[in-house]
């Protein structure tokens, strides 16, 4: 099992799996077993004894044992949080007690699990879990509630201008393993806010050489944007040299003359220089994306005479694999058609192998093609002879075709390429015949008095060709030039006439046009066969050939319905037609910007961010200014503390600096040492981040947290208080706090659930500091306090039965966490499953005009309640239709019959003018369409409003068997059994429609059958967990009996009343 354990760890790919590889083989046994899941059950026996013992170093490896095991969880439930969200969901309360795990790496995997669960009501906890993750003390946390930041964005938009307030934070933030998420998370969000970019353009220009690469080609591409807003072209400097050498032959005067006519030359900002210098020394990054993210940048906002240091850079990535190739191949290929010289020196990198595939030799082609000029057009032509032999069919078309654009290119060799050309025609090869004579066609449009013995010599071949296109070029070039192929032209058209039924629609197109060419020219020798044609084509197959026929007929034959056209038939025929024009596709691809997904399609792709042309003004360059009179404060006294008394003025100095950054980043010496422990695992090992997060002792980081905690809470208080007594507060701090965090760390060893003694300990100190900052505070953090009575799930209990583990194998701990992940239902034979259907309509809760401007609607998402498993999930979507603000939308006083309750959303503190947002809420409705009565209230008004449930929205859809199906239904018999006939269209008995019909109407899950007449579907009563089974069985003849089993008679009544017209209408 040791090899599976490894097979694991490369291909996850991710920082946490590198860990759990690690620290799985540290457990390895000799018989090559995990540790934790052996079979040996002894071996895990003494992990209580452990965590109870009294040495520090048997707590630690009994709580890096479980901490392994905790992890391996939350990969596997980012895997599958997505595929399994009801699953998912019931774990949400152990994410909330995660967040606050000591463990970093806990922490943020809490987190990405969170935000991969993809379902709308648990939005707000989202919002409150990224908000408390992007102020967290460690860098890797910070870097997570970046990621998820884009996976809210992607489910609700509306949370953008909240995202925004986290984004902005985040981009202050010193450390260079968060930047490159932040950024990503503001192309995503908000790519137009480039105004929370100037503060921080230099820091992220100086950060750049230290982000992880893909962080870096994020940052570039970003500041490529940026940069085309605030500066002014540079290209005008090279306009500039360029007159500068035209003048330089001319008189004094006339230079002074229009040196004076150019008042104002062109200065580069120091910040577009900052960014160009220190973006150069990635070329030599061993990541091709970041070369080339360099390479686009350069192209796009550098002086010209600049750029061609990329282009070694981009030659060097020809020798990685033939996808990266590819895409560099592209771009060299686009940059080559406006800047030859760039790529000239290397012209023999792009020369083709053997080994390379079609779509790189292609490519090469292209970009020799642009790069051939009078100096090494013999050279190539040489090498396009042998590519012309190869025996990949396709690349030695598209050579033929290169040579083509060649002879049109250099006027000094057409003769030289045309003579080649018709030279491949004695080929064997029929696709190099056909291309040849293809191109040829277009040479000759060109100069076509000149070759006369070409086109006799193409005739020819009409007897061997046989590819459609060649044959219809040759027939197109005969008949524009058949006045001067005046003997051959007629004798074509006979052999074609033969021919003429067998022939490829294509060339029968060219046939007629040959014929009436013909027909205008020399009638004489020409009339009859051209008639004869004219017939068969008026009744081919092919109704193009008809139509062609008709109108050819009726413009050349004159009679008298003949119109006027038939006087201009010759001059219509025979018209001199334009040359081809043999162009580069990669000529328009330039207005993509180089390097994205867009550039490489040739079209606009979905998220594409244009480039904007460079202003003619430069902005003010004093935004980016940042102020350098806070930083000496803070750094200056930091650095004399040090010295002086490093002991107690460490925490209390940096602590004024994370205040200073809005607590979004740490010292410069937490965030490096962070982001060394915390490089998302590709070069730290797991020892270290164990070290840090763990060795250091429980005690020491929570006491680490609390005095910072603490001296927050002092500078704030306090103010300008003398600093000695600062100083005194918080080593006392330190020491209650680090007692605390001691006890609690004990308390968490020694608990039988973690969950419960961890959660309530953290919970007991984070209330004291949250009661005295809230005193000490001017802002009023009354709706933060009420969002989190959302993560608290207290009273959701899930529908569970005890979960099958070796005991003595796992903690309690762990047990109470994978409680949470079980959903199966009471009974062996049942178990929920996710609903078949979700029906999207709404049910009018409060109209606009009596809820004066205030309009809310309701419906059943059909997913599990979290606040509870006895209650229906209800979604209201609340609108403000006026224009002025809603305050302290709540629900007020309820009315609700006998055993129903009601858990109700948070209050609204505003809805802004034209404003939208959604809520959930729980409703025991005790299994009866009883309506549930209640006031829904704002600041100044309250309004009656009632939700009726549908009967079908009371259940819960299970999983069965058939066999299962059959045993339950044969103990609901009887009292317990209701039934009636349907008569309807046989089309409205299908399998799918039937289908359709029963899951709109009700929450029910599908029981697989054995017969095609008989259609199954099971559910439970949401309240009581009572089954209710429905069958539909098909006739003879156009009826069914619909049939309901089901203890709860008065519900399976009305649903049989419901389903009954649905399924009866067509």
């Amino acid at each position: 099992m040791s090899s599976n354990s490894f097979a694991y760890n490369e291909q996850s790919g991710g920082g946490e799996a590198t860990e759990l590889g690690q620290e799985a083989t540290s457990t390895i046994s000799p018989s090559g077993a995990f540790g934790l899941f052996s079979s040996d059950l002894k071996k895990n026996e003494d992990l209580k004894q452990m965590l109870e013992s009294n040495k520090d170093s048997a707590k630690l490896d009994a709580m890096k044992r479980i901490v392994g095991i905790k992890k391996l969880v939350y990969v596997y439930l980012v895997r599958y949080a997505e595929e399994q969200q009801d699953l998912a969901l019931l774990s949400i309360s152990t994410f909330q007690r995660a967040l606050k795990d000591p463990n970093q790496l806990i922490r943020a995997s809490a987190l990405r699990v969170l935000s991969s669960i993809r379902v709308p009501i648990i939005v707000p906890i989202m919002m409150l879990a990224i908000k408390e993750a992007s102020a967290d003390l460690s860098p890797y946390v910070r870097k997570n509630a970046a990621h998820a930041i884009q996976k809210l964005y992607s489910l609700d938009p509306e949370q953008k201008e909240m995202l925004i307030e986290v984004i902005e934070k985040l981009l202050k933030d010193k450390s260079t393993l968060v930047a490159g998420s932040v950024v990503m998370a503001f192309e995503e969000v908000c790519p137009d806010r480039i105004d929370l970019i100037h503060k921080n353009y230099r820091k992220l220009c100086n950060l750049l050489v230290d982000v992880e690469e893909w962080g870096q080609v994020v940052i570039i591409h970003m500041l490529t944007r940026y940069a085309r807003t605030q500066f002014v072209s540079p290209w005008k400097e090279d306009d500039g040299l360029e007159d500068n050498e035209k003048n330089f032959y001319e008189s004094d005067d006339e230079q002074k003359e229009k040196t004076d006519q150019r008042k104002k030359p062109y200065t580069m900002d120091p910040d577009h220089r900052l960014l160009i210098r220190n973006t150069k020394p990635l070329l030599q990054s061993r990541n091709a994306a970041v070369v080339m993210a360099v390479a686009q940048l350069y192209w796009h906002i550098s002086p010209k005479s600049e750029v061609g240091i990329i282009s070694k850079s981009l030659v060097r990535l020809l020798r990685s694999n033939r996808e990266v190739q590819y895409i560099v191949l592209q771009n060299i290929a686009t940059m080559s058609i406006q800047r030859k010289g760039m790529f000239e020196p290397y012209l023999k990198s792009f020369y083709v192998r053997s080994t390379d595939p079609t779509m790189i030799k292609t490519l090469k082609l292209e970009i020799l093609t642009n790069l051939a000029n009078e100096a090494n057009i013999s050279t190539l032509l040489r090498e396009f002879q042998t590519y012309v032999k190869s025996q990949d069919k396709q690349f030695a078309a598209a050579t033929i075709q290169t040579i083509g654009r060649c002879a049109t290119n250099i006027s000094e060799v057409t003769d030289t390429c045309l003579n080649g050309l018709v030279c491949l025609l004695s080929n064997r090869d029929e696709i190099v015949v056909a291309e040849s004579v293809v191109v040829i066609k277009k040479l000759l449009q060109m100069q076509p008095a000149q070759h006369g013995e070409i086109i006799k010599h193409m005739a020819k071949l009409l007897d061997s060709i046989t590819v459609p296109v060649a044959r219809a070029s040759i027939l197109w070039l005969i008949g524009e030039n058949c006045e001067r192929v005046p003997k051959i032209a007629p004798d074509v058209l006979r052999k074609m006439a033969k021919s003429f039924t067998s022939e490829d629609d294509l060339v029968k197109l060219q046939i007629l046009n040959l014929g009436a060419k013909l027909y205008l020219t020399n009638s004489r020798q020409t009339k009859l066969l051209t008639q004869y044609i004219l017939n068969l084509g008026k009744y081919d197959q092919n109704y193009d050939i008809r139509d062609r026929t008709r109108f050819i007929r009726q413009l050349i034959v004159p009679n008298e319905k003949s119109g006027a056209l038939s006087k201009y038939a010759k001059k219509i025929f025979l018209a001199q037609k334009p040359a081809p024009l043999l162009e580069s596709p990669f000529k328009d691809r330039d207005h993509f910007q180089l390097g994205t997904l867009s550039h490489t399609l040739n079209t606009k792709a979905t998220g594409y961010l244009e480039l904007s042309n460079w202003p003619e003004v430069a902005p003010d360059p004093s935004v980016r200014n940042v102020e350098v009179i806070e930083l000496a404060k803070e750094w200056t006294p930091a650095g004399k503390a040090k010295k002086e008394n490093p002991a107690k003025k460490f925490y209390s100095e940096s602590e004024e600096e994370e205040d200073s950054s809005d607590s979004s980043s740490d010292s410069e010496s937490e965030s490096g040492s962070a982001s060394g422990e915390q490089d998302e695992g590709d070069s730290s090992d797991d020892s270290s981040e164990e070290s840090s997060s763990e060795h250091g002792s429980d005690s020491e980081s929570a006491s680490e947290v609390g005095d910072k905690r603490t001296a927050k809470r002092n500078s704030k208080s306090k103010g300008k208080s003398d600093s000695e007594d600062g100083e005194k507060e918080n080593e006392k701090s330190k020491t209650s706090d680090s007692s605390s965090a001691d006890s609690s760390s004990e308390e968490e060893s020694s608990s039988d659930s973690e969950s419960e003694s961890e959660s309530e300990s953290e919970s007991e100190s984070r209330k004291v500091t949250k009661e005295k900052e809230k005193k000490k505070t001017k802002q009023d953090r009354n709706p933060l306090t009420k969002d989190v009575s959302l993560l608290d799930l207290d009273d959701f209990n899930p529908v569970s039965t005890p979960v099958a583990l070796p005991t003595p194998a796992l903690s309690p701990s762990l047990i109470a966490d994978l409680e949470g992940l079980n959903l199966s239902a009471s009974s062996s034979v049942i178990s929920v499953s996710t609903p078949v259907f979700v029906p999207v309509k709404t049910h009018v809760l409060l109209h606009r005009m009596s809820g004066r401007g205030l309009a809310a609607h309701y419906f059943f998402p059909r997913q599990p309640c979290i606040f509870g498993d006895k209650m229906v999930s209800v979604q209201i979507t609340l609108n403000n239709t006026t224009d002025r603000k809603i305050e302290n939308i709540h629900i007020g006083g309820k009315k609700l019959p006998m055993g129903m309750q009601m858990h109700v959303f948070n209050p609204i503190e505003s809805l802004e003018p034209e404003g939208s947002i959604t809520v959930s809420m729980g409703i025991d409705f005790c299994d009866s369409t009883q309506t549930a009565s209640f006031q829904l209230c704002t600041k100044d008004d309250c309004f009656s409003v009632n939700i009726q449930p549908p009967v079908g929205e009371l259940l819960l859809p299970v999983a069965m068997s058939e066999k299962d199906f059959k045993k339950e239904q044969g103990m609901l018999t009887g009292m317990n059994e209701t039934s009636t006939v349907i008569i309807a269209a046989p089309q409205n008995f299908t399998p799918s429609v039937i289908l359709q019909k029963v899951v709109n109407v009700a929450n029910v899950g599908v029981v697989p059958s054995g017969q095609d007449n008989i259609h199954r579907f099971a559910a439970k009563t949401v309240h009581s967990g009572s089954l209710m089974l429905v069958t539909v069985e098909l006739k003879e003849g156009s009826t069914a009996q619909l049939i309901i089993n089901t203890e709860r008679t008065v519900i399976g009544s009305v649903l049989l009343r419901e389903l009954k017209p649905v399924l009866s209408q067509g």
